[in-house]
């Protein structure tokens, strides 16, 4: 059957490359998402080990729409009951993209009715809708005149990892932070750094990486444990099988942060993990943080001045000076979506990438500082 990985935009290769890694190496990229071939033990495997996924989807029926009566046609074809029961409740969400429809929301209300229907054709009653925490989530997906039933095997989004009891404000989004870690081809060896760590996210995702322990094993609830189909052994089975606990960490992991708020959050979240302890954590103001001698790579998100009150000048002005005169042999990683912030790093980028973290447009740029480095860039030339 088809299986498709949805993720965040710009990070379909990254995807692309964790499936190769974890024995799929035939796959297909798609618009924020990647599609494989595989069976329900891969949908239960994925769900667990997958880093840099939103969500796991099996397609149902994909055809043709001319109108929009076959919408409601294709899907009265489905299955429905054989699915799951008429006592889970289920709600259809996705995405239309087609000048067919005027109404962006008629299409899944079209599902919804093939759905309810079928049931009271088959079974003489009908499920319940929860549109809020629906135990069976159904995905469409209309592009122009084509469509795709698929049924969410996730439920909740994958980033909901489970582990994070206490955010600030401005959290990371998981799912975007491990993808970061891959695209630094960080080797799960040298000393990682992040001083704006806030709870913690890119600190914990790279030690769960580093110790090969899967990012979603503190979660408990998947959407495919609703179905009528699901095998509660084979699940047993792929989830005993993970990496648990650690005794030690094949890296140095140190964060740090200037609100000392977010550093007790970060401890916290790290607690509850076999490897917490092996994570230092300072409460420290970038001037002050303890930086190693490198080789280390820093990969960090900065405030933006964006949901977080921030002087991006000064800010970003202090990180590129002491990247320049401190950090050399470090590969540096900075995620922002402040342009300004990056004019005033004042240094020139190897890489940039466009990706998003939530609904905000960002930039994650590499900086490789190293002894007599020409990459500077006269602040003078910064343009207001």
């Amino acid at each position: 059957m088809k299986i498709v990985l949805k993720t965040f935009y710009g990070l379909e290769d990254v995807l692309a490359d964790e499936l190769k890694e974890l024995g799929y190496p035939e796959s297909v990229k798609l618009n924020r998402a990647v599609q494989i071939e595989g069976e329900w033990k891969d949908v239960y495997f994925l769900n667990l080990h997958i880093r840099c996924a939103i969500s796991v989807l099996v397609e149902l029926r994909k055809f043709p729409v001319t109108t929009e009566k076959d919408l409601y046609t294709e899907a009265k074809k489905i299955n429905w009951s054989a699915l799951f029961d008429v006592r889970k409740t289920f709600a259809v969400k996705g995405a239309v993209n087609s000048s067919l429809f005027n109404h962006s929301q008629f299409p899944f209300l079209l599902i919804k009715d093939a759905i309810v229907d079928h049931f009271r054709d088959v079974k003489g009653e009908r499920p319940d809708i929860n549109v809020k925490s629906p135990q069976v989530v159904i995905d469409l997906y209309v592009r122009e005149n084509e469509a795709v039933i698929s049924v969410n095997t996730s439920g909740v989004p994958l980033f909901q990892r489970g582990y994070r009891q206490s955010t600030g404000d401005a959290p990371l989004n998981e799912v975007v932070a491990a993808a970061l870690l891959r695209m630094t081809e960080w080797d799960k060896k040298t000393t990682l750094i992040d001083p704006f760590c806030g709870s913690g996210t890119l600190l914990i995702e790279a030690a769960l990486l580093a110790a090969g322990i899967p990012s979603n094993i503190e979660r408990t609830h998947y959407a495919f444990k609703n179905m009528a189909n699901y095998d509660a052994p084979l699940w047993e089975e792929i989830h005993a099988k993970a990496n648990k606990v650690v005794k030690e960490l094949p890296c140095t992991l140190i964060g740090g942060d200037i609100d000392s708020q977010m550093v007790m959050k970060s401890k916290r979240n790290l607690r509850g993990f076999s490897f917490g302890r092996f994570v230092e954590v300072h409460n420290a103001a970038l001037e002050e943080f303890p930086f190693p001698e490198g080789p280390a790579v820093l990969i960090t998100n900065p405030p933006y001045g964006e949901r977080l009150e921030t002087d991006v000048e000064e800010l970003y002005g202090t990180l590129g000076s002491i990247m320049k005169h401190r950090l050399m042999g470090y590969s540096c990683f900075v995620i922002s979506s402040s342009e300004a912030g990056f004019k005033y790093l004042a240094l020139k980028p190897d890489k940039k990438y466009k990706l998003f973290n939530g609904d905000l447009e960002c930039s994650f740029r590499k900086y490789s500082i190293y002894e007599g480095s020409k990459k500077g860039v006269d602040p003078s030339e910064i343009k207001e």
